[in-house]
């Protein structure tokens, strides 16, 4: 057969040995073999996504906003105490030095609890709650009076307030519990109040015992908060709460009439909040000295250091009223940082409650944060006299070796959290 120019026969089929297929060879010689050496390489990385391990991640907003509180408490700590403390211990550091070793101790705790799986605190949920109610109960035969309350236990030269750990085991206790029911138990008042059983035995042991109010009120608002994040029906919690509004404003109307006549004396303190000037040289003298500190701060404050408040006219400033000194150091510029700092502080943990990987970890988090919230709140409203003396701690700032402790380990449940949370979705 004849054979054309472009290297094909006459019947238009390639010639042997052509130059097209030299070159589609030389392209690709084998195939077969670059094809099985692609396949290799996206299986290879294909196991490799799979097996890739999940890298933990950090709320480091939350962590850094917890070490500015941590040192700036200590600051504010020794800045309102020093002068008392010399006076008292002949140290002005004293109060500094004991806050500071139960923040260390408090910082452990936290590294250790944001470590532990959160599994393990379903397992030991009831021995916790058990154990926080027989150390309330231990105040009884081991309990040392303080400033005419006892709600303290010495082991040495270490004081632990039960109450403390009652905050703590709450939140665990309606967590575990919160996360096995269904919508529709939430829905019946039965429900309701089974769900709140535990806090209210604890609440009421606080308080029967310690005689501590405040923290039974903690107590149960935290549980009730955790119970009204987790409903999807409100109408039966604005029930209950317009009732603890009725009763509230009845105990201080019988207080207007009665004139607290035969009252206790958390009746006459409802009676200093409505007019403090007319007990100024008794009950009400703490919160009319907290006001003139407030006051007398102005914007910018009279700078760290310099109040006058401190050097023994409020008693105890480094508890309760420490917010009054910060305004009256820092002004309002400083208290409205400081309350800021906290909202933010909350805001990051309701992050990390949203992206959650379960519902155990979001109602945690969600506990801690009503915690510290309530408490900022009441402390703040106490300290302006918006509401009457309950003797309530500002988180971070206020001394207390038992509360810093407690509060750090519950930041490390919350961290606990945002590691094990959704992949980048609470960074």
């Amino acid at each position: 057969m004849s054979q054309g120019r472009n290297g094909k026969t006459a019947h238009g089929t390639p010639r042997s040995g052509s130059a097209g297929n030299a070159t589609g060879n030389r392209r690709n010689p084998n195939p077969q073999r670059t094809g099985n050496r692609s396949s290799n390489r996206n299986g290879r990385e294909l196991y490799a996504v799979r097996t890739r391990k999940k890298e933990p991640t950090q709320d480091y907003t939350l962590i850094f906003i917890v070490l500015f509180f941590l040192a700036f408490g200590l600051v504010m700590l020794y800045s309102t105490s020093s002068y008392e403390a010399g006076l008292d211990f002949g140290d002005s550091a004293h109060y500094l030095k004991r806050q500071l070793a139960s923040s260390l101790m408090g910082l452990a705790g936290m590294v250790a609890v944001s470590r532990i799986p959160l599994k393990f605190w379903k397992k030991v949920y009831l021995f916790l709650y058990v154990f926080s109610l027989g150390m309330i109960v231990l105040i009884i035969p081991f309990g040392t009076m303080v400033n005419g309350a006892k709600r303290w236990i010495y082991i040495g030269p270490i004081s632990v307030q039960p109450a403390e750990i009652s905050k703590f085991a709450v939140i665990i206790m309606t967590a575990v519990w919160l996360s096995r029911v269904t919508q529709r138990t939430l829905q019946t008042w039965k429900g309701i109040f089974t769900i709140l059983a535990p806090a209210v035995v604890e609440a009421a042991m606080i308080y029967g015992i310690t005689s501590n109010l405040s923290s039974a009120i903690i107590v149960l608002v935290i549980a009730a908060g955790m119970l009204f994040v987790t409903a999807e029906d409100y109408r039966r919690y604005f029930v209950l709460a317009a009732l603890v509004v009725v009763l509230a404003a009845g105990i201080v109307f019988w207080a207007m009439k009665s004139g607290g006549a035969g009252g206790t004396f958390r009746i006459q303190r409802i009676l200093v909040w409505l007019d403090p000037s007319a007990y100024a040289d008794g009950k009400g003298f703490q919160v009319l000295q907290g006001l003139y500190g407030i006051g007398s701060g102005g914007i910018f404050g009279k700078g760290l250091g310099q109040s006058m408040q401190k050097l023994g006219y409020i008693p105890e400033a480094q508890n309760d009223m420490i917010f009054s000194i910060i305004c009256e150091e820092l002004g309002l510029f400083g208290a409205l940082s400081i309350i800021m700092l906290f909202i933010i502080l909350c805001w990051r943990m309701m992050v990390v409650a949203t992206h959650a990987s379960d519902l155990f970890g979001s109602l945690i988090t969600v506990g801690v944060m009503v915690h510290i919230a309530v408490q900022v709140i009441l402390n703040i409203a106490v300290v302006t006299n918006s509401i009457p003396n309950t003797g309530v701690t500002l988180p971070f700032f206020s001394y207390g070796g038992s509360s810093i402790m407690i509060l750090l380990a519950e930041i490390g449940l919350v961290l606990n959290v945002a590691r094990n949370s959704r992949q980048g979705d609470a960074a």
